[in-house]
């Protein structure tokens, strides 16, 4: 036989996209060529193949080799098709049999040794390889270092292995001896220990602002002094939200697995990100030649922290508009065009003036009122309309300081966020924040007082139709953890209040 046909997986955004590694042996000239719209990494695969067969002690064919990756339309990058081309090479030269092939997909990059390394994306090729399979689903032959978040993906068959002699091995054994074994899912790890909103002193207003954000996925903006603790009410945040869905951490696990970050100790806990406030525009949404999730992206499912939100830049702060409207994030290249998911709780925070102290019981603060309003500026008009709650945090009184704490443990109130986040999944399927403008119509109907507090509150404060739509979701979490059905006057005056962080001037 002088051909050989195997399967694998690109990486495309979220999508993993099949592969046939078609190996051909020809006579002529020994050479060695890789056609099908290939990278450098992947044209660089004959130097690893050559040099880990020899190592691994097969022959190379003095023939000429063509390896072709269809479809040839699609972009191939990374070194993962290393495994599937030696393995060709050694079944159409008929060094192993190719009789078992067809039923495995393979990826994995090789050492010159003939060892394999871990790949970027296994979890998102495994998931892809499960959601398009037309009846039984194939095996899948991964590096050792891939198998735990391959195998996270339910009813996969992951066979891992350590080098391309174990593979061999695997389709050379006779009874079953020297043949790959599966590895089994790792158990589900307990839930992360977060700090807990006991320990916060006072922030009354704060904490219950943050509970409503977590019940109807809101984002959130803390305005206020220096050590009001605005950081340690964010780091706390996590612990508030309900637990990950077995969807959903497949999905949030995918994102850091095409990333290269991903470690079994994540699995089912919702991610925390806070990149520094130098971070650039693509490191926070992604992108590169070959698009790679960003901060948002790696932040699916969880929470994106943006501490000290006027001094990032501004240009980087408006690529968030897109994101927090749709969820996910589009990364556009000449030469291709990637997918991500992006549907994170934004908690942002930021200082009310440039010295930090406006409004501080000290008067510390003397900021004129145009330097106010220049660092105020610096987070446009259109992003702050996004921003569902924005409250101020004020500076704590010593007498607060020394008394002890006594607020609700971060159970008891995560206990209310479910069972309001459960309500809405009930009534609509969603949470409140992903409400479109009909749905907002049909379920977060006011009573007449409630329709008169708000429209009084639109006619003082100027707010915008997606101002009014957004004070409309938050109202209706308030009422729904409240237990109640209508949205009322009072839910509706909480979520004005909500809206009012920055001081106006």
């Amino acid at each position: 036989m002088s051909l050989a046909v195997l399967k694998s997986r690109a990486l495309a955004g979220m999508d993993a996209p099949a592969v046939s590694v078609e190996v051909h042996l020809a006579r002529g000239l020994p050479s060695f060529t890789i056609v099908g719209l290939a990278d450098t990494e992947v044209r660089e695969s004959k130097d690893r193949v050559r040099a880990a067969l020899q190592n691994a002690g097969y022959e190379i064919p003095s023939r000429r080799i063509t390896v072709n990756l269809a479809p040839a339309d699609l972009p191939k990058e990374s070194a993962r098709f290393d495994l599937p081309i030696a393995l060709g090479i050694l079944a159409a030269s008929e060094q192993i049999p190719g009789d078992r092939l067809d039923l495995y997909e393979f990826a994995g990059e090789l050492s010159l040794s003939g060892q394999l390394r871990p790949i970027r994306g296994a979890l998102a090729m495994t998931f892809a390889m499960h959601r398009r399979a037309q009846g039984q689903p194939r095996a899948f032959i991964l590096p050792l270092a891939n198998a735990a978040e391959a195998a996270l993906v339910p009813n996969a068959h992951i066979y891992p292995a350590q080098s391309l002699l174990e593979v061999c091995a695997h389709f050379t054994a006779r009874g079953g001896e020297c043949a790959l074994q599966r590895h089994q899912p790792m158990p589900v790890l307990e839930a992360a220990a977060h700090g807990d909103f006991a320990d916060v002193k006072g922030q009354l207003q704060a904490k219950r602002a943050l509970e409503v954000a977590a019940a109807g996925r809101h984002s959130a903006l803390l305005v206020g002094p220096p050590g009001a603790g605005k950081t340690m009410l964010a780091s706390r945040f996590v612990g508030l939200l309900p637990p990950m869905s077995d969807e959903e951490a497949l999905e949030s696990a995918a994102v850091h697995s095409l990333a290269g970050g991903f470690s079994a100790a994540q699995w089912k806990r919702r991610p925390f990100r806070r990149p520094h406030h130098t971070t650039s525009g693509v490191a926070l949404v992604g992108g590169g030649s070959v698009p790679r999730p960003g901060e948002v992206s790696l932040a699916h499912f969880g929470v994106l922290f943006l501490d000290e939100l006027p001094e990032f830049d501004r240009r980087v702060l408006e690529v968030l508009r897109q994101p927090l409207e749709s969820g996910t994030i589009t990364i556009s290249r000449a030469a291709r065009q990637a997918d991500f998911p992006a549907r994170f709780h934004l908690i942002a925070a930021m200082n009310p003036c440039p010295c930090g102290y406006l409004g501080h019981p000290s008067n510390k603060c003397h900021c004129s009122t145009d330097a106010v309003l220049r660092y105020q500026d610096r987070i446009s008009g259109p992003l702050l309309d996004r921003i569902d709650i924005q409250i101020e945090v004020p500076a704590m009184l010593p007498s607060a300081l020394s008394a002890h704490a006594d607020g609700e443990p971060s159970a008891v109130i995560a206990a209310r966020v479910l069972r309001a986040y459960d309500l809405q999944l009930a009534r609509q399927g969603k949470a409140n924040e992903g409400l479109n403008p009909r749905e907002v119509d049909e379920h977060c109907r006011l009573d007449a007082a409630g329709a008169a507090v708000l429209r009084e509150a639109m006619l003082r404060l100027h707010w915008s139709a997606r101002a009014y739509h957004r004070v409309l979701k938050v109202a209706r979490t308030i009422a729904d953890l409240a237990g109640s059905r209508e949205v009322r006057a009072e839910h509706v005056s909480q979520a004005v209040q909500f809206r009012r962080g920055l001081r106006e001037l």
